[in-house]
């Protein structure tokens, strides 16, 4: 039981505190008020317990990305309307089941890399094991989240997603104006 419970203890004193980012006074404008940005987590998965619990997990994080920052999650069933909507909204991070009856997350992958900014997609599956894992990292996921969700590794998951995203599109702008 002490394992356990320093564990927790841990696991929020490592995972869920917030990260330094460099700039961050310029989210804050003149009139002192923090802009409130959001970082969209798009899920491509049956609406299920799931979705529910990583609604949950990011609705009530302590981790801040940066000052005047929270996490959205949007959604979809299928890899036909996920597809659609991606192409029209610029979305970090896609969170795609790997057990789907409406498309697989390889369909996923290969739909979003033809995108100019790709997002970094995360496979979330219950069994994630190391074929999955090396499957999809070789394929071009950035990683497999296995379920059930635990709160420090989704968010340290996304997280890193995100700031990952970040970092290939701020040097993918520099390059563009290098030219």
């Amino acid at each position: 039981m002490f394992y356990v419970r320093r564990y927790a203890r841990l696991e929020k004193e490592t995972f869920m505190s917030p990260m330094p980012i460099r700039n961050a006074d310029k989210l804050t404008p003149a009139n002192g008020k923090p802009k409130t940005a959001s970082v969209t987590v798009f899920h491509v998965g049956p609406h299920d317990q799931d979705l529910r619990v990583l609604a949950e997990i990011l609705d009530r994080t302590d981790w801040k990305l940066c000052p005047g920052t929270r996490w959205s999650l949007s959604a979809t069933e299928d890899v036909p309307s996920a597809t659609a909507r991606l192409q029209n909204e610029t979305v970090p991070i896609v969170l795609c089941e790997s057990e789907s009856r409406a498309g697989s997350w390889k369909d996923v992958l290969e739909s979003v890399g033809r995108f100019s900014a790709p997002p970094m997609l995360i496979v979330a599956s219950r069994t994630a094991d190391e074929y999955l894992w090396a499957e999809a990292l070789n394929l071009g996921a950035y990683d497999v989240l296995s379920k059930p969700y635990r709160p420090a590794e989704v968010v340290r998951v996304l997280s890193m997603a995100w700031l990952h995203w970040m970092n290939r599109r701020t040097a993918n702008v520099a390059m563009a104006q290098a030219s």
